[in-house]
């Protein structure tokens, strides 16, 4: 689906405030969404590759419909589904799925959020010919449902049990029958692995329908944690799930195959006696081959392995590392069912490789001291490969395509800074998502041929026009050299009417945790924006990316491994030390702030920086490893058992009574990613050692704190912190 999104509030308000005001204000950044950029969102392209689908609310917000566009005009040519002709409960349809044949739609309404990626909901599968409707379950809500790919049938979990629902005879099909709630779920993942390997989906259908494979998570033995609700009523409520801390035991897993003819079911891989990870499970393009990924639990083997129907498993592909292992969505069957292309860092830069189904190497497809960022697909007509990398720049994301055999290599986009890239199905169109620095995100709709034009669907003018009347600093890039001789990235943003003359507070910005990267040449959106407004009462904004963030290769990310939190605190210590030789800079007035990592960096710094920052904000913070989940966890420190010295040297629950300088622990109660039980510890800490601080808890507000006013909330309290303290 693609859909131009900008919220109908900023809209109505734009009319009325012009854009005559020069200064920034939380009540236009987090209650008006005043800079909020207009997008492209959910692209959802059909076969042909000429047309997508939206979702479009009417005006009165009474229900939903779904419009078929023309890609080339942006103009709708078709009303798929009219949701007011549809029983009030599913005329306000919040999601889709089209059939493979794209004579059906999935529609789900009441979409309920279970964590960070799963939802279960009320699901209607539509008829596009005949506008006739079915719900898929009556029984209850369901998550996950997937089309076969004939179309016939449409499988789904329900209260951690599989099953399938016949389209031509309405008839339900229980897969499974014993999942039940913290013990046993079949097709679904557990929350650890939804969090940390990012996917929810643990089942799929074979290429020709006959068969459905899964993988079941037995969390029986997984400790539990438990979290108070507090809601409105008398008394709070107790929510308790699964979840596994560092050096704890994790689900016990194993993958089924259901013939669909013969109704019967087979373990096909079972490795509930080995303490291992099965991240990844689909079909490869050949009907009687699984594929299935095999981690083990220290993350620095990854095998793959097809597996015949009656339970023959062959490793295919392995890859090593004597730190640890990313699971990507790289893997791609060809569609001539005989190879398959797949990413590795083994050269020390993440590329990609053409193999043929037996695992012998066919070639290396990408080379060269720089990564590959995005693996968009593979053109088989044409041979050809399309990739992000970070050639040109770590801090720039630009469109390449090469041959499958590595040669003619082309660099598709042009303008620097950041492309993101949505491919069409037949790899004709593409949209891409560009922004830089200091430029506003923009779409184009453009063509791998250079012999068409290309056509921009979104400018962000008015945005545009809204931020030239504002008064904003400048907003650059730099560099330096650590004392290890190290050289690091950085942005800077530096009040409108900077002097050079005159001092500054300074305001850190940071993040820092594997792989990722806040120093990039791309538009900031909502932050960007309160920096800006932190510029016009005269602070500079920094940040920058230490040992072990992204962009620089397997060597430079890598580096922090079983010390996490060691370099990357001394990285940002040595960035304060940088500014504070600055002339411009004020020595004694520099912050920093974070959120998740970056509140846990910015509770470091703040107890191992020696007086060097006056303030520091840090949100949702790990305080300590040994309380975060274990695929996380050890994927970069190792087991506990193994290694107690990095878990303990860098938690800051351990060196509370060195803090110095003001600051403001910030968590939400429900944050089922990093617990309150963090701060909790972090507070109870300070307080042995007699140490003043600030905090606030938010009310039954996850790991994101949002909803309502709560970011408005947020911001306003943290500037107000900025201003008193810096």
């Amino acid at each position: 689906m693609i859909r131009i999104t900008i919220s109908f509030l900023s809209a109505f308000l734009l009319v009325f405030t012009g854009f005559a005001q020069s200064k920034i204000t939380l009540e236009d950044l987090w209650l008006y969404y005043k800079y909020y950029p207009e997008s492209v969102d959910e692209v959802h392209w059909m076969k042909d590759g000429k047309h997508y689908l939206s979702l479009e609310l009417n005006r009165k917000g009474a229900y939903t419909s779904l419009v078929k566009s023309d890609i080339t005009t942006g103009k709708a040519v078709e009303t798929l589904v009219d949701g007011s002709k549809l029983p009030d409960s599913l005329a306000m349809f919040r999601a889709y799925a089209l059939s493979p044949k794209e004579n059906k739609v999935l529609l789900s309404a009441e979409v309920e959020p279970i964590y960070r990626h799963s939802s279960k909901a009320w699901n209607v599968v539509y008829d596009l010919g005949t506008g006739k409707w079915q719900l898929l379950s009556k029984a209850g809500k369901q998550s996950n449902p997937l089309f076969s790919p004939d179309g016939s049938k449409v499988a789904f979990v329900r209260e951690n049990n599989l099953y399938f629902l016949d389209l031509e005879t309405g008839k339900e099909q229980a897969i499974t029958k014993d999942g039940t709630s913290g013990e046993l779920i079949h097709g679904m993942a557990d929350w650890v692995y939804e969090e940390e390997f990012s996917f929810t989906r643990a089942f799929d259908w074979s290429p020709d329908s006959k068969r459905l494979a899964w993988i079941s998570f037995d969390e029986s033995k997984v400790p539990e944690y438990h979290m108070q609700v507090w809601g409105d009523g008398l008394y709070p409520e107790d929510y308790a799930f699964k979840y596994p801390k560092a050096g704890e035991q994790n689900s016990a897993v194993w993958v089924s195959m259901y013939d669909v003819e013969a109704q019967q079911s087979k373990v096909v891989l079972d490795e509930r006696a080995n303490d291992i990870y099965l991240p990844r499970l689909e079909w490869t393009k050949r009907n009687e081959l699984l594929s299935v990924q095999r981690l083990n639990r220290l993350q620095n083997q990854l095998e793959l392995l097809h597996i015949s129907p009656d339970g023959t498993a062959q490793v295919v592909w392995k890859d090593k590392s004597k730190t640890y292992i990313e699971v990507t969505n790289d893997l791609r069957y060809l569609d001539n069912a005989n190879e398959f292309v797949m990413s590795s860092e083994s050269s020390g830069f993440k590329h990609l490789y053409h193999y043929r189904m037996d695992g012998k190497l066919l070639g290396q497809i990408t080379k060269g001291d720089w990564e590959v960022d995005a693996f968009l697909g593979v053109d088989e007509q044409k041979g050809l490969v399309y990739y992000t990398s970070t050639e040109v720049s770590p801090l720039e994301r630009q469109l390449y395509s090469i041959k499958l055999n590595g040669k003619k290599k082309t660099q598709l986009t042009k303008e620097s800074g950041g492309h993101n890239i949505e491919m069409s199905p037949d790899f004709g169109y593409y949209l891409d998502y560009h922004s830089s620095l200091n430029t506003v995100p923009v779409v184009w709709l453009r063509h791998t041929s250079e012999s068409q034009k290309d056509k921009l669907l979104v400018d962000n003018a008015s945005l545009k026009k809204r931020l030239e009347g504002l008064s904003l600093g400048k907003a650059s890039f730099f560099k330096f050299k650590t004392s290890d001789g190290v050289e690091l990235n950085g942005w800077q943003i530096v009040p409108p009417n900077f002097d050079p003359f005159k001092t500054y507070p300074v305001l850190m910005d940071v993040y820092g945790g594997p792989g990722r990267q806040t120093v990039q040449d791309t538009w900031g959106s909502f932050n960007y924006i309160w920096y800006q407004m932190l510029a016009q009462q005269g602070y500079i904004v920094v940040s920058v990316d230490g040992r072990g963030t992204g962009g620089r290769g397997a060597k430079f990310r890598s580096q922090t491994y079983g010390k996490l939190g060691e370099l990357e605190t001394k990285d940002q210590i040595e960035t304060a030390k940088f500014l504070a030789k600055e002339s411009y800079v004020d020595a004694d007035r520099i912050g920093i702030w974070g959120w998740s990592f970056g509140g846990y960096l910015t509770s470091l710094c703040m107890t191992k920086g020696d007086g060097l920052f006056k303030m520091g904000i840090a949100v949702a913070p790990v305080t300590n490893w040994r309380f975060y989940d274990n695929i996380y966890s050890e994927r970069y420190l190792g087991l506990p058992q193994d290694n107690p010295k990095g878990y303990d040297e860098n938690s800051p629950v351990n060196f509370a009574e060195d803090l110095q300088g003001n600051y403001l622990l910030i968590h939400g109660t429900a944050d089922d990613n990093v617990h309150l039980q963090n701060a909790i510890h972090m507070q109870n800490a300070l307080i042995s050692a007699g140490k003043q601080f600030d905090t606030f808890y938010y009310p039954d507000r996850n790991h994101g704190i949002y909803g309502g006013v709560t970011r408005y909330h947020l911001y306003k309290m943290m500037t107000d912190f900025i201003l008193e303290k810096l």
